[in-house]
């Protein structure tokens, strides 16, 4: 049985589960409940830029673990996948300017192609960025989402499609991001996160509601679905991963309360049902 968390050293909250923020309110809020560590979405970036951003995360002590996010490599042309190769290494120097040792990739997908193709693409465009990411210092961590993505946001829909693809590319700037919203329903979770030893770069944590009112924007707080978190956390702590645990969560019923009491609760959820 997996031993209960019993501090928040290990507590990392992603910009994106309090959106309203700005990165400067996400930053003295995190700071002001205690929260170590931060990861950082692009979004929260763009209004300063990433050199400004850098600065204020430096001066607030807050550990960042990750930009999210890069990704999104499949396209019709060609021009297009260069196109999306060149953006992610513009993600990759903005990773190393705010201090962030790793991109989350959301790998994307297109209707238009058949997703064995998709996937070439996405190993294309990863092995095409990896220099850039080595000369940085910054690793890519493969995010495989839900499979009700695989047509527009992700053709990686399982944790082992993720390892073949770290596989291939055979770099240790090449890893996976396990977030249980999206591989808890799979029957070969555990043998994959065994596989996945050493390559693990990331681990977030939500829960999902019954019933989910929106498949993108309805997750829910640890505690109050149907995912064992406690129970992958412990596979994922056997496979090597002692690193931060990031609630990412996207809810417009959470953007919607006040923000600072949403932190308490995360801090509690975390306690108890992580």
């Amino acid at each position: 049985m997996t031993a209960p968390i019993n501090d928040l050293s290990r507590l990392c909250v992603h910009t994106m589960t309090t959106k309203p923020w700005s990165l400067e309110e996400c930053i003295a809020g995190y700071t002001a409940a205690k929260i170590p560590a931060i990861t950082v979405w692009r979004h929260h970036i763009e209004p300063i830029g990433a050199k400004e951003a850098g600065n204020m995360l430096r001066d607030s002590g807050l550990e960042v673990v990750s930009l999210c996010r890069g990704g999104f490599f499949p396209a019709t042309s060609g021009q297009a996948r260069e196109e999306a190769r060149a953006e992610n290494r513009r993600i990759i120097d903005e990773a190393a300017e705010i201090g962030a040792p790793l991109v989350v990739l959301v790998c994307g997908a297109d209707p238009e192609i058949d997703l064995p193709t998709a996937r070439q693409h996405i190993i294309d465009g990863i092995q095409a960025i990896l220099p850039h990411a080595k000369a940085a210092n910054v690793k890519l961590a493969i995010e495989p989402l839900h499979p009700m993505y695989a047509d527009c946001r992700s053709a990686v829909n399982t944790l082992d499609q993720a390892n073949n693809m770290v596989m291939a590319l055979g770099s240790e700037y090449v890893g996976v991001a396990i977030d249980v919203y999206h591989c808890w329903w799979d029957p070969y979770l555990r043998a994959e996160i065994e596989r996945a030893t050493n390559t693990i770069l990331a681990f977030h944590v939500c829960d999902w509601r019954t019933p989910t009112r929106d498949l993108l924007t309805d997750r829910g707080m640890m505690g109050e679905g149907c995912i064992n978190i406690p129970e992958i956390r412990g596979w994922v702590e056997k496979a090597g991963f002692n690193g931060y645990i990031e609630v990412e969560i996207f809810s417009e019923e959470f953007w919607a309360q006040d923000q600072e009491k949403l932190l308490w609760r995360i801090k509690n959820a975390y306690l108890r049902h992580v």
